[in-house]
């Protein structure tokens, strides 16, 4: 993308949005009748989309949870964070630690409203209203800048978010990792994980049709393979690049999903 784009603060009731989706199938309230209609055709096809995101969620939690609690991070940087629901990575991170801080970073201005209204009484989180590509205008923000010391490790986070934007030799998740992984002093963790389906049929259909529906605002889904490309020259966490829910759960008893026909995949690296 154009770098300093600005961004829209509209709101677009009628257009259904990957953040809004989201939120419908974790039970929230903070979408409407655009974005749960898109969520029924995706069932049709993609029926394990809910108990997906609902491991996705939990897999967020625990891996947050465990890069503060087993290795001290104390920094967030939440690429794509979505609205606001329970056990947001503040939350999370908060439990383990008070002092710890967190920037979310989201391009739908829904995200923007409701999550400073939920931080307004909490001096160590910021909402950036940015796109997740524009690494510049990010790691530049004031609240960046008040809040994530570079000097130091941070945990920089996409999860879920890569599947919303196209492939490109500037602007793609390759370059994106790249450019963000950059700055990092080593004992920083990059987080990564998206939709995968090695169902050429499932990848095609669900890239069409949210195409469709978000009016543009999607890249593709991708093959594990393009995940594992992302974290080359990174030491990869156990127990490696997985489907989420297998990710150091915290128990045995997780939602299952219906099918196969798609999972979230993907895992942590920590930069060296």
């Amino acid at each position: 993308m154009q770098p300093g784009k600005k961004l829209s603060t509209s709101i677009d009731a009628t257009v259904p949005t990957a953040a809004r989706m989201y939120d419908h199938y974790l039970g929230g309230k903070d979408n409407y009748a655009a974005d749960r209609a898109a969520c029924e055709e995706l069932d049709k096809v993609v029926p394990s989309t809910r108990a997906l995101a609902l491991n996705n969620r939990r897999f967020l939690q625990r891996v947050v949870r465990t890069l503060a609690a087993d290795y001290g991070i104390r920094q967030f940087l939440d690429h794509g964070s979505g609205l606001p629901t329970q056990d947001n990575v503040h939350q999370v991170a908060q439990q383990v630690d008070p002092s710890s801080r967190v920037v979310y970073v989201d391009n739908d201005p829904m995200v923007l409203v409701h999550g400073r209204a939920l931080l307004e009484q909490n001096e160590r989180t910021a909402v950036i209203h940015a796109d997740m590509r524009d690494t510049d205008a990010i790691f530049s923000h004031p609240d960046t800048k008040r809040l994530i010391d570079f000097t130091q490790p941070v945990a920089v986070l996409f999860n879920s978010v890569f599947h919303c934007i196209p492939d490109s030799e500037s602007d793609g998740p390759l370059a994106v990792v790249r450019r963000v992984a950059r700055p990092l002093v080593p004992g920083s963790f990059m987080v990564m994980c998206q939709l995968v389906s090695e169902d050429a049929e499932v990848r095609d259909f669900v890239t069409d049709f949210m195409d469709q529906a978000t009016q543009g605002h999607w890249g593709r889904v991708r093959q594990e393979n393009d995940v594992a490309e992302w974290f080359e020259g990174m030491d990869v966490l156990e127990p490696g690049l997985v489907e989420v829910s297998t990710w150091r759960p915290d128990s045995e008893v997780v939602p299952r999903q219906l099918t196969q026909e798609w999972i979230e995949f993907g895992g942590v690296g920590r930069v060296r």
